[in-house]
């Protein structure tokens, strides 16, 4: 089974692409991707909650919901948090490109996610600093690391730290989507373990067609020199046993 970690609702980038489900479910078909996990960003806690509750009404064996945590002048966002995860959310997603990730601002959420085992799937925008911290002072959180530390990195010495990080701490995952030297995958599934590092398209990005993203995304783990189970696991095996 092929199980994608990291798919959008909403998007982060400029426009804040929204994706409707049966565009994902599309793309997943195209793909050959059985399930996904999605989110939606750039919006409020409470209506990220709505999008990814309505999309799993539509395809519940096909998508899987995490929540996303942002601070709100409005409400706590900390109750949405804790009444999603209680009602059949697997696991929260945060950004630095949105908010700080400061003491006052994360260390709550990531208290709440230990209380649930729930993991945190976390944009840190290359703050490598941040990921030490969190990963040290919360070893009873799941942090996922997302794009292995940046998206779409071209630094070595950077990725080199992140994959670091979930080799001094076995509670850190390493998300693989959004990466553009693929060899790092490798060096990250022989470092800490096809086990925690997870597949994940980062999408759907309907353009220039339905497919080729989500084709490549796979080809890129398909390409490794890792043995056919590693290669299993990281396509699917890896998030299913974290979500277990």
């Amino acid at each position: 089974m092929v199980i994608g970690s990291h798919c959008h609702l909403k998007h982060g980038d400029i426009a804040g692409t929204e994706y409707t489900p049966q565009q994902i479910v599309q793309v997943m078909d195209a793909a050959g991707i059985d399930r996904s996990v999605v989110f939606a960003m750039q919006t409020t806690t409470r209506r990220s909650i709505e999008m990814a509750r309505d999309a799993i009404a539509q395809y519940t064996d096909r998508l899987i919901p995490y929540v996303y945590a942002l601070p709100s002048y409005e409400r706590p966002v900390l109750d949405e948090l804790r009444e999603a995860l209680t009602s059949g959310f697997r696991g929260i997603k945060m950004h630095i490109g949105e908010c700080r990730i400061r003491e006052h601002i994360s260390d709550p959420v990531f208290e709440l996610a230990a209380e649930f085992g729930a993991p945190v799937l976390m944009d840190l925008g290359g703050d490598i600093g941040t990921a030490q911290r969190l990963a040290r002072e919360f070893p009873q959180t799941k942090l996922i690391i997302a794009h292995l530390g940046q998206y779409k990195c071209t630094n070595d010495a950077l990725i080199e730290k992140f994959i670091s990080v979930a080799e001094a701490h076995e509670n850190v995952w390493l998300d693989a989507s959004g990466v553009v030297m693929t060899y790092a995958i490798g060096e990250a599934v022989r470092r800490v373990g096809a086990e925690r590092v997870l597949f994940g398209v980062d999408g759907p990005h309907t353009k220039p067609d339905l497919v080729s993203y989500a084709r490549y995304a796979i080809r890129q783990i398909e390409m490794l020199e890792i043995s056919d189970e590693e290669k299993r696991m990281v396509l699917g095996g890896s998030v299913e046993r974290l979500l277990a």
